[in-house]
């Protein structure tokens, strides 16, 4: 492995009293050489945070861009320069970016409703592939992926990132790796935010492309319950919609319809219960995590204030009683990380990314991670729908799923 061991002084290295530092005499500052060429397809917004993330860890190049949308390309690339020199090639055709011979993985980040056409293209060339959350936006072709993914040569890594921001990776290791809050019992989590942003095309705004706020936006959130409860759900009751964003948008004649609000219940298999609340129309970014098992209780919090513009506050308190020692930890990763995207967490999927492409073991999203993400976000948007609770079971069996979704596949 060509990649350094030790920490980089990314601080150091770009900072302007130390432009004197010549290549011969870069140690600290040495830029590790890219094992890996990337192509990312899709160069939007997440498309430019993933181009922005590789360089910076350094251990993939992106070697190339295929987007439909030329304008996407140009900002893209314009946007590249300001921090690499590297050559991009810009090709002409989906087919020409995934059969380039020079590319050892290939990144899907287009928008969500044509994720699953350009993995049926992108697959074919048994390339390792990335594909953004959430893979897809039905369950149909959610299993799709799965059932390709199973057969492909090479593996599928899904874009739920929010399993590595600085809260969450603590919390985990709280409450999964030192069992702190003894057997966990109920689980809590909540986004208060803005409104959705502009995207190309607005597609966004549309529940046919998004798939529904609760599978685009939430599948994070039910990966990150998933992963806590580490059980099957038995049923979801949803209550939830459309109050204030968007309610007089209008592109081609078609209304938004796009939910900015809901209340979550999941009740599983084991006992656990969770919740989760989403608001869209707050001023401010706020995450809350809350863990409660039968020895103490955990509280995760991220909090970014757009009036401020100050770099987001993570904190994670311990509350142990009599138990043991309960602690309020400030967390976060180094500042050039955290601002490359989602606060870090890209740059720390990023790293398995190139582990998993240098064979190491990794923890990172798999396609069937990404289809229970998508089975409670889409039972959650049924059940908004109907004001009744929905079986997992029933969502399992009308979509045909039985035979993906073992009892050994809800305990990851």
């Amino acid at each position: 492995m060509s990649h350094p061991a030790m920490p980089r002084l990314r601080f150091f290295e770009s900072a302007a009293s130390q432009r004197h530092i010549q290549e011969q005499d870069r140690y600290l500052y040495r830029r590790p050489e890219p094992e890996y060429n990337l192509a990312v397809i899709g160069t939007g917004t997440i498309g430019q945070e993933h181009m922005r993330v590789a360089s910076l860890l350094g251990r993939c190049r992106i070697h190339g861009l295929f987007d439909s949308m030329a304008s996407s390309m140009e900002a893209a690339e314009k946007q590249f320069r300001t921090y690499s020199q590297d050559r991009l090639v810009r090709y002409p055709s989906l087919t020409e970016a995934c059969s380039d011979p020079d590319v050892d993985a290939l990144l899907i980040c287009t928008p969500n409703y044509t994720h699953h056409e350009i993995f049926n293209t992108a697959i074919a060339s048994g390339k390792p592939l990335f594909v953004e959350k959430p893979m897809a936006t039905t369950l149909a072709d959610a299993a799709s992926i799965v059932r390709l993914a199973q057969s492909h040569n090479s593996f599928v890594q899904i874009g739920l990132q929010y399993r590595y921001k600085a809260q969450y990776v603590e919390a985990f290791q709280e409450a999964l790796g030192r069992a702190s809050l003894g057997t966990l019992r109920t689980i809590a989590m909540s986004e208060y935010r803005p409104p959705f942003l502009d995207k190309v095309e607005q597609w966004n705004k549309f529940s046919c492309y998004s798939g529904g706020t609760l599978v685009e936006k939430c599948c994070h959130y039910f990966d990150l319950i998933q992963l806590l409860a580490r059980a099957k759900p038995v049923r979801v009751f949803a209550s939830g919609g459309q109050s204030v964003n968007f309610l007089d948008f209008e592109k081609d004649g078609r209304k938004s319809d796009i939910d900015d609000h809901a209340f979550v219940i999941i009740d599983y298999e084991n006992g656990v219960r969770a919740n989760f609340t989403l608001n869209m129309f707050s001023p401010d970014f706020n995450e809350e995590l809350v863990v409660c098992g039968d020895k103490g209780r955990l509280v995760a919090r991220e909090r970014f204030s757009i009036h401020e513009q100050q770099p987001a506050q993570f904190s994670i308190e311990v509350e142990l009683g009599e138990t043991g020692a309960s602690r309020q930890t400030r967390l976060s990763y180094p500042r050039l990380i955290e601002q490359s995207g989602h606060h870090g967490a890209t740059f720390f999927e990023h790293m398995a990314l190139a582990d998993q492409l240098a064979g190491l073991p990794t923890d990172c999203a798999t396609p069937l991670q990404g289809l229970v993400s998508i089975v409670i976000a889409t039972a959650a948007q049924q059940s908004m729908t109907s004001g009744e609770a929905v079986s997992i079971d029933s969502v399992v069996r009308d979509n045909n799923l039985d035979d993906l979704l073992t009892e050994q596949a809800w305990s990851y």
